[in-house]
Order: structure tokens, then C-alpha cells, then sequence
């Protein structure tokens, strides 16, 4: 037998003015045939995996480029010609393979192509033919297109958000693609389509005891596998919202029945499922009295996090925080390679004036100006995020009174106490701290936290789906139009 495996993805907002080409993915994570590290990018588990296994399983492996791009805005045409070429060229010298696993993201939006992802399949699909089984494994926030399921024999979605489960769920599409290409099973998959978006959170309640309970649900049943793709809502793209994806063997109409149950008991939660978001200055005045001793509240800038594709340099919470000199505070990591550069030249002790993020766009702020201290410094802030490793590139912490700051040159969620640690900051002694980051950092600082709340900074990421223009959604569609199901 043998296995084809890549890796192409980034997760793409539209109404971001940040554009990626090829380059993009070459300095965020770019590896050619036979040089992936042993650990997986958050895209790239199906190669780990499938190497983790092959001698075991007898199989031949053959490895393809892998490469990923930090969120952002549009991808060029000619970036994602070039490297979804490559891949291409590379499984067509690998030809004949009984098994093609593809690790995508499922929100790739480049110009003159919606659905990246789907364009990739079929093409995968008209060189490898109808008889190799072809396997995805898609980040739970993707647009999860007809394309896509249509040219797929199993499609795998993360279950966890934060998300702690990409190399587990590699594993189970690896095992369903060797049952499948052994006759063992034959997945027969249905979608339900929510029409609109049911987004949930694995680390509170109603998510955690739901995506148990689905997990309780596969192998049992003629049930292979079950995935809710929750969208993307930064993207102008048809494909839009929450849908529910179950892969039964052989039975389509019992997959379609289930996935039409689970769907409308994710709608039956309505905003239920969805923390609180505190505004700045309700978010410090929680924190003030909700911190213990040594033990912070971890405030996380959803809107401002650039794992939405946005740049992650806003000055609100900044601004916010200055307004509190008395409160001991940290936030980070802000993208500003420039200040970086000024802080490093400087050096650490360094009191210098400086003028810091806010740069973007509009939808940044205002530049802060201030005479600050450099109180650390890195060539590169190498943070941990599950059994993977985010570079942050060369980095900077500076402090203004008690509040501390950390400044990176790359852009990346703040996904681990490390952003902070590593630079010498001291988040026991802190009581905010301000992580830019969605809900990925949930894991790594739920433990040092008193408490973990969630912020509406106000941007730049359009968190309000009533007020995004969007142009290409498929109509009816919550909450763009009411009641989408009668």
C-alpha cells in the first residue's frame, strides 16, 4: 500500500488588509518533501501521524510539501497556484498511491478561488482517480463546501476548541482511511447545514459535555466519525455558517439523520453557548474583583487576536490598561516589528520614547507614544502550543509604570504563558493579564488563571455578523435574516 500525504493551509479574512503571497507561507512554516520536524503544525498531523505508523501498518509513505501561513487577509493567486502545484507535481511523480491525506485548513480564500480547499480535492481527486481514498483534516473553523465533501472520502474536523486535539484527530482520519481503502468500511457521508452561525466553546459548558458525548457516538453504531465545522465569519464566501458532518458505513440516510439531530440541538442552544464579552473597562473591572493572590485574570482581546487574520497591534486595550496606573498588568504579544527593532538596537534596561502599535489600520487605534523600559529581549520568542512549536520571531517586553508589554516582529496568537515568561515577566504578580488570542490560550493558562473572561474590544475582526457586508452568503442566513429554518 501506499500513502501520499501534504499540507497546504492558512485561514483567510477577507476583510482583512493584510495580503499573503508565497513568501508568507515560506517564513511562517514551509517544508519540502522529507524535512517536516517530528512534532505537527496545527495543519500538518496528517503527515505525523501517517509517519508514526508506517512501518506498523506496512505501508509506504510518501511525503509532499507541508506549509502553513499565520491568518490574514487574501492569498495571491499566483501563491496559491504555485505551492498547490507543487503538491500536485509531487503526488503525480508519486502515482500510483492507495491513500492521499491532506492536511487543510478549510478557510483558504485566495484571489480567483472561494474555496481553496475544494479546488485542491478535486484536482487531488482527477490525478489520483476514483479508486485512492482521499482523506482531510480541517480546522473546525472552516467553510465546509459541497466541493470539499463531494471530493473527499473522509473528512476530519478538529472537536476542541482551544484547539488541543489536531494530531488525535489526524489519527482517526489515518485509521478510517486504512479501514476504508482495506473494504473494512465504507464511509457514506451527510451534511446539515445550520444556516448561520452555532459556534461553541470546548472549555465551558454546553460545547464540553456535547463534543464528549459525539466523541462516546463514533465506532458505536455504523457511526465512523462526526464533525461540526463551526465557520469562518470573517470572509465573504458562499459557504458560510455552522454544518454538521457525519460519515456512516454505508448508511447515508442514517448519517444525514444524525447529522440533522446534532445541528438542531447546536441551534437549540441560541447564544447560550457563547461566554459573556466584557467591554475594557468592564473587563478591568471584573478582573480588580475576581484576582487572587498570585493568581491573575486572564483577559483574552478576541477581536484583536490575529489567529482571526487580523494584525493584533490595536491600542485599545492599551489604552485601557494606561488608564489604570495603580493596577499591576501585562498584554502581548502586540505585532510591531519596528518597535521590536528600536527596543533590541536600545537594550535591556534602556528608558527610551517610543512609538508603538497602532500602525495597521484604522481599525488599529492610534500609535502610542511614550517613554518606556526595555525589560526584555529575544532573537526569537519559540512559544509552545500543544505538540507544536510558534514562532513569534525576535520580540521585545517594555514596561510603562506597572503595566508590561510584549512586542513581536511575527504575528501569532498568544497561545502560552512563555509569550510573557520568556521575557521576564512575572504573571504572578500581575493582576490582568491580556492574551491576544481567541480561545487557544485557554488550556496553557486556565491553570495560573483566578479566573479567564473574554473581552469585545470593539475590532478589528468583525465579531458582529449583522454588520458585515457580506455579498456571496447563501440566502436565508442567520442572523442575516430571521428564523432561516421556517
Amino acid at each position: 500500500m501506499r500513502v501520499f500525504t501534504a499540507s497546504l493551509a492558512t485561514e483567510t479574512n477577507t476583510f482583512a488588509p493584510l495580503f499573503v503571497d508565497r513568501s508568507a507561507f515560506e517564513s511562517a512554516f514551509y517544508c519540502p518533501p522529507g524535512t517536516h520536524p517530528p512534532t505537527p503544525t496545527l495543519c500538518s498531523g496528517p503527515t505525523v501521524a501517517a509517519r508514526s505508523r508506517a512501518a506498523s501498518e506496512g505501508y509506504e509513505l510518501i511525503e509532499g510539501t507541508a506549509t502553513w501561513a499565520e491568518p490574514a487577509g487574501l492569498v495571491s493567486q499566483e501563491g496559491y497556484e504555485s505551492l498547490r502545484d507543487e503538491i500536485l507535481g509531487q503526488l503525480q511523480a508519486a502515482l500510483p498511491v492507495d491513500i492521499v491525506l491532506l492536511g487543510l485548513h478549510g478557510a483558504m480564500v485566495a484571489r480567483g478561488y472561494d474555496d481553496c480547499e475544494g479546488d485542491l480535492i478535486a484536482q487531488v481527486r482527477a490525478l489520483a482517480g476514483p479508486d485512492c481514498v482521499i482523506g482531510v483534516e480541517l480546522d473546525m473553523h472552516c467553510h465546509l463546501t459541497a466541493q470539499m465533501v463531494e471530493g473527499a472520502d473522509i473528512i476530519v474536523a478538529f472537536k476542541e476548541f482551544p484547539h488541543t486535539d489536531f494530531l488525535a484527530r489526524a489519527e482517526d482520519l489515518l485509521e478510517l482511511c486504512l479501514k476504508t481503502a482495506r473494504k473494512q468500511v465504507k464511509p457514506a457521508s451527510a451534511v446539515f447545514d445550520c444556516r448561520g452561525f452555532a459556534a461553541f466553546m470546548t472549555s465551558r459548558e454546553p460545547g464540553r459535555s456535547f463534543v464528549d458525548r459525539i466523541k462516546a457516538m463514533e465506532g458505536r453504531d455504523g457511526i465512523l466519525s462526526i464533525s461540526v465545522a463551526h465557520g469562518f465569519q470573517a470572509a465573504d464566501v458562499a459557504d458560510l455558517g455552522t454544518k454538521v458532518l457525519v460519515i456512516a458505513d454505508g448508511d447515508r440516510d442514517r448519517a444525514a439523520a444524525l447529522a440533522k439531530e446534532l445541528g438542531l440541538e447546536i441551534l437549540g442552544w441560541g447564544n447560550g453557548a457563547t461566554p459573556r464579552h466584557y467591554k475594557p473597562e468592564e473587563g478591568i473591572a471584573a478582573a480588580l474583583e475576581l484576582a487572587e493572590p498570585g493568581k491573575p485574570v486572564v483577559l483574552a482581546d478576541r477581536w484583536d487576536n490575529p489567529g482571526g487574520g487580523v494584525a493584533g497591534d490595536s491600542s485599545v486595550m492599551v489604552e485601557a490598561l494606561l488608564r489604570h496606573p495603580d493596577v499591576p498588568a501585562a498584554i502581548g504579544a502586540m505585532w510591531d516589528p519596528v518597535a521590536v527593532s528600536l527596543c533590541r538596537a536600545a537594550g535591556v534596561g534602556a528608558e527610551i520614547s517610543l512609538r508603538f502599535i497602532g500602525k495597521a489600520a484604522p481599525s488599529s487605534g492610534t500609535p502610542i507614544d511614550a517613554v518606556v523600559t526595555v525589560t526584555g529581549t529575544t532573537d526569537d520568542l519559540l512559544i509552545p502550543f500543544e505538540q507544536s512549536w510558534v514562532s513569534l520571531g525576535p520580540a521585545a517586553a517594555i514596561r510603562i509604570g506597572k503595566l508590561d508589554i510584549v512586542l513581536a516582529s511575527t504575528r501569532a496568537q498568544t497561545f502560552s504563558p512563555p509569550v510573557f515568561t520568556d521575557l521576564g515577566v512575572d504573571l504572578s504578580a500581575k493582576t490582568v493579564v491580556v492574551v491576544k488570542s481567541s480561545n487557544h490560550f485557554h488550556a496553557a493558562f486556565a491553570p495560573i488563571a483566578a479566573k479567564v473572561l473574554y473581552l469585545d474590544s470593539g475590532g478589528p475582526y468583525p465579531p458582529d455578523a449583522t454588520k458585515i457586508p457580506y455579498t456571496k452568503v447563501k440566502r436565508p442566513f442567520s442572523p442575516l435574516d430571521p428564523n432561516p429554518w421556517l
